[in-house]
């Protein structure tokens, strides 16, 4: 890991707040559902899908998970009322898994009742490995009673492989990605190929199995082998996503559009933006050296 890189990451907090504002404009929607709208509806001009989501995650108390939910709603409102191509993604945390796993299926309930009335699909987004099980144990739950709601799986952990074909023995519908959350060796992948390479062996065994996949990644190399796993097994668009965040490589996004590839948009947004900034910075350094790079770009004539 490049040592400045660190450095950076750790001395985030001391950023002035406008100057993290103005570098997060460009990887968060803003701060209202309305900047939020704007943001899907310019994508969906753009021929690109969005998964909206409600900044916030780790609550403290669970009085705060009441806003969330009236957030979500007022989300799945505006995504119908505005006849949007757009789903949301729900992190757990947020809702009090860490405070009160039984409340939190209760809060996460009335947001898939919601949804499932206007017939949104919902991502219940993966966290770090402390609420991993549980996480997945409230999707198995949710299938229960309703069939538009997916998983994420994180490459970089090694307990991904088999809960790929936990996921795949019920054809669900996964997000891959490779995981941005600080994990020990003892659970999770540290080198940069095995983590490609456990990515690509759990898109593979997905889409075998007949399960859609979101290929969540800006990764050349991971992109490149899911195109010639979807190639190899001949599967239609409908089958598959890329998936890609709201700022990035936009370039390469386009590209994947223009070629025939359905490719979805993260779109984050709320008043929490400020935090998600710093944490997702700071569990990955390497992206604080992009930030800094881009910064000095901006603020240097």
């Amino acid at each position: 890991m490049n040592p400045l890189n660190s450095l950076l990451a750790r001395t985030l907090p001391f950023v002035p707040r406008t100057i993290v504002r103005r570098v997060a404009s460009r990887y968060v929607a803003g701060e209202t559902l309305d900047d939020a709208v704007e943001t899907v509806r310019r994508l969906n001009a753009e021929r690109c899908l969005a998964t909206l989501d409600v900044l916030g995650e780790d609550v403290v108390r669970m009085s705060e998970t009441e806003e969330t939910v009236t957030e979500y709603r007022r989300a799945l409102d505006a995504i119908a009322a505005h006849g949007l191509d757009a789903n949301i993604s729900v992190k757990l945390t947020a809702l009090g898994l860490k405070l009160d796993p039984a409340r939190c299926r209760e809060q996460f309930g009335r947001i898939l009742e919601a949804a499932s009335a206007r017939g949104i699909f919902v991502r219940i987004d993966m966290e770090d490995s402390s609420v991993t099980e549980e996480t997945i144990r409230i999707y198995e739950e949710s299938l229960r009673s309703k069939d538009r709601v997916g998983l994420v799986l994180q490459a970089y952990l090694r307990r991904s492989r088999d809960d790929a074909r936990r996921a795949a023995a019920r054809r669900a519908n996964v997000r891959v990605c490779k995981g941005i959350y600080v994990e020990p060796p003892e659970i999770a992948y540290q080198g940069r190929q095995e983590i490609r390479d456990n990515f690509a062996a759990m898109v593979d065994a997905l889409l075998e199995a007949g399960s859609y996949v979101g290929i969540a990644t800006h990764d050349e190399w991971v992109v490149a082998r899911a195109l010639a796993t979807i190639a190899r097994l001949s599967l239609a668009r409908e089958a598959y996503e890329f998936q890609m965040l709201l700022g990035v490589r936009e370039d390469r996004a386009d590209e994947l559009v223009a070629a025939g590839h359905r490719l979805r948009v993260y779109v984050p947004f709320g008043r929490e933006w400020y935090g998600y900034s710093l944490r997702r910075l700071q569990e990955n350094p390497k992206v604080a050296g992009y930030i800094a790079r881009d910064t000095l770009g901006r603020l240097l004539p």
